[in-house]
């Protein structure tokens, strides 16, 4: 996030008051569901148990003088919320009306324009860039360019006005794109990075545009690291001037222009991030500072101190004595996602929901809620669930809702990042925790709020399954390295608190995208991201040992990688990411049985074996197999849950299962006669 530089930045904040004596928005909160029964067929029950998880998510956050313009994350419609610091509540807010975030926010330098860019899941040819008039906030923002790269991660106001973004899209190199309000023409300024996979960070000057990228969500298979490039604004030209200490990260993470200097941050992978602050006059003239996080980001300052966040939460930089100091906050912040300071005081936006004031002389800190201060709280789309006979957990952007199956009443759990699955054994709750968490556990007997168990490697970033091996009494969790490439298997073993992990136990390009378990063996299914190599590997390891036993590769006629992975007696079922089935003979070592499900099964997938059945579900269908003859047949059709990173379904000991219908969390009680 890059704040314009032509005015000085206290004067920037100091500059937009309007939304200070707009009315409060009023709290738009839904109600607790009550659980409904319906019936999809003779052996079927599904019982609605309401929203899966609510509340307002957050991606980003900019301070304008007294206000705080937030950002929404994971939620239908997008929105930015104007917070108040001096009454504390929403006086405003604005809805874009596309996408699913808002992870860029940009001001002007007169303080009456904020830019937003959106997160898209495809690109639906409308805009992506939109501008919110300060001065009249009460009209909505309005769509005013759409870059060719489908996401918008960056935004940059140059002083003259004129707007930079930029971001990307899956198998594309990302470009500078251009915002001219005089013309209103959005216009593309080239690829200076065509390695690249992403760009996360741009700043902007009278003269230079900087952008800066890097693979932080594809590494591997030759995609760049860490890039940072100068953009001639008159002569139209790139000069590549990363600092090369920077060159190792995946990354760069954001820039900051204050005064006539450049901060510079990276994402780090193998070794900590970085954190540069470079001479505009003299490129090649900078200092660089290892940190120990694993991402230094939301960088702002105050004279010569650089303010900001990494996963360990708030440091300050002095640029005299180039040291780096925790910023003191009696609490946990969490996934920080906007920081600023004025008047001695850092203002911090948290992704779990709330803005925090800390006073920087005394160290004193008021917490607001946004929820209680008027934040629409509402139903995001889910990650992972996992459930027993009491609880059922569903995982969100820096929480997890916790059904009570009795009551039914929902509490929210605050857990960094993202719950990408988990499972409950002996009524604790244990999750894979996306990026680079690791493990985290919850025992709703003794914890107030889960905390971390394991961490392992951090650029083995992605949990993506969760699975219990029973004999071994091992959780097996596949993993997948957006920064490296491949993935590893993590073990943990509840009873000793003993874990292992193993790195690219397919291949070097095959990250671990299904995980299941049978007579203490892993069996683990391959995903290959990139169109390079292998995919669809099945091999079965040792996991106590940590080897290979045997391996084998899918048919050709299933062309995709992995999706899921399920065990009933000697048959080990799978689906692949465009609804390919097959079955291996775990005695013989072969795949016995393949079909064609893309009717039911499009894309990804997961399984769960309860009652004797392996169970699917798919983003539009809930389906099973019959055990004999392997046929499939549905469940439940236009089931159509509402899943931010793929679908899941779990089972409680009781045989029921669990998974999304839409936005709400259901129970099926399925009773097929076999």
């Amino acid at each position: 996030m890059q704040h314009s530089s032509s005015v000085g930045r206290r004067q920037l904040l100091m500059a937009g008051g309007a939304l200070g004596l707009a009315a409060a928005a009023g709290p738009l909160l839904t109600a607790p569901a009550q659980a409904e029964a319906t019936t999809a067929g003779p052996c079927t029950t599904i019982t609605d148990l309401g929203p899966g998880i609510e509340q307002f998510a957050l991606m980003s956050a900019l301070q304008v003088g007294d206000t705080v313009y937030i950002g929404s994350r994971n939620l239908e419609p997008t929105r930015v919320l104007a917070f108040h610091l001096p009454t504390r509540k929403v006086v405003a807010q604005t809805v874009l009306g596309v996408g699913h975030s808002i992870q860029a926010l940009a001001v002007d330098s007169t303080g009456r324009y904020v830019y937003a860019g959106i997160l898209q899941k495809g690109d639906v040819g409308k805009p992506n860039l939109f501008r919110w008039d300060l001065t009249t906030p009460d009209k909505p923002a309005v769509g005013v360019g759409r870059t060719e790269d489908r996401d918008i991660r960056d935004l940059a106001v140059a002083p003259d006005g004129t707007v930079y973004a930029v971001g990307g899209i899956p198998g594309k190199a990302p470009a500078l794109w251009m915002y001219d309000p005089a013309t209103t023409k959005m216009t593309k300024l080239g690829v200076p990075d065509p390695g690249a996979t992403l760009a996360r960070a741009v700043a902007a000057t009278d003269t230079t545009v900087f952008f800066g990228a890097g693979s932080v969500l594809a590494g591997g298979d030759g995609a760049s690291k860490a890039s940072l490039y100068a953009y001639d604004r008159a002569a139209g030209t790139y000069r590549d001037v990363t600092p090369p200490e920077m060159e190792k990260d995946p990354s760069l993470r954001d820039l900051f222009v204050v005064g006539d200097r450049l901060v510079v941050s990276t994402s780090g992978s193998t070794e900590p991030a970085k954190l540069a602050v470079m001479d505009l006059a003299d490129l090649s003239s900078y200092s660089l500072t290892p940190t120990t996080g694993k991402v230094v980001k939301n960088l702002t300052a105050n004279a010569d101190t650089v303010y900001f966040a990494t996963d360990a939460g708030l440091h300050s930089y002095s640029r005299a004595t180039k040291v780096i100091t925790p910023v003191a906050f009696d609490g946990d912040l969490g996934e920080i996602w906007g920081l600023d300071v004025l008047g001695g005081k850092l203002t911090v936006v948290s992704g779990y929901g709330f803005v925090g004031e800390i006073d920087l002389a005394t160290g004193g800190a008021v917490v607001t809620d946004l929820g209680e201060a008027g934040a629409p709280v509402i139903a995001q789309t889910a990650m992972g669930i996992a459930t027993d006979h009491r609880y059922a957990y569903v995982g969100g952007n820096n929480g997890i809702a916790r059904h009570d199956l009795r009551s039914g009443k929902v509490v929210n759990l605050r857990a960094p990042g993202e719950a990408k699955d988990a499972e409950v054994l002996n009524g604790v709750l244990y999750t894979g925790q996306y990026s680079s968490q690791g493990m985290w556990t919850y025992d709703p007997m003794a914890d107030e709020q889960p905390r971390q168990l394991a961490a392992f490697p951090s650029e083995q970033n992605r949990p993506l399954d969760v699975c219990h091996d029973t004999i071994n009494d091992l959780l097996l969790v596949g993993v997948q390295s957006d920064t490296e490439g491949g993935g590893s298997l993590w073990t943990y073993a509840p009873g000793t608190d003993k874990k292992g992990v193993y790195v690219n136990p397919i291949d070097g390009a095959q990250l671990v995208r299904a995980v299941a378990a049978r007579d203490g063996v892993a069996y683990l299914g391959g995903d290959n991201p990139t169109t390079q190599g292998p995919r669809g590997t099945i091999v079965a390891f040792d996991p106590v040992a940590g080897r290979e036993l045997w391996r084998l590769d899918l048919p050709a006629t299933l062309t995709t990688g992995t999706a899921a992975l399920a065990v009933h007696g000697h048959h080990l079922y799978g689906l692949t990411r465009k609804g390919g089935f097959f079955v291996v003979d775990l005695t013989i070592r072969r795949v016995i049985h393949t079909a064609d499900h893309r009717a039911v099964c499009p894309g990804f997938a997961a399984m769960v074996t309860s009652r004797g059945v392996v169970y699917g579900v798919s983003d539009t269908t809930l389906f099973r197999f019959d055990p004999k003859t392997f046929a499939v047949s549905t469940v439940v059709a236009e089931i159509n849950g509402a899943w931010y990173s793929g679908p899941h379904v779990n089972a409680d000991n009781r045989g029921r299962l669990y998974t999304m219908r839409g936005r709400n969390l259901v129970r099926i009680e399925d009773r097929p006669v076999i």
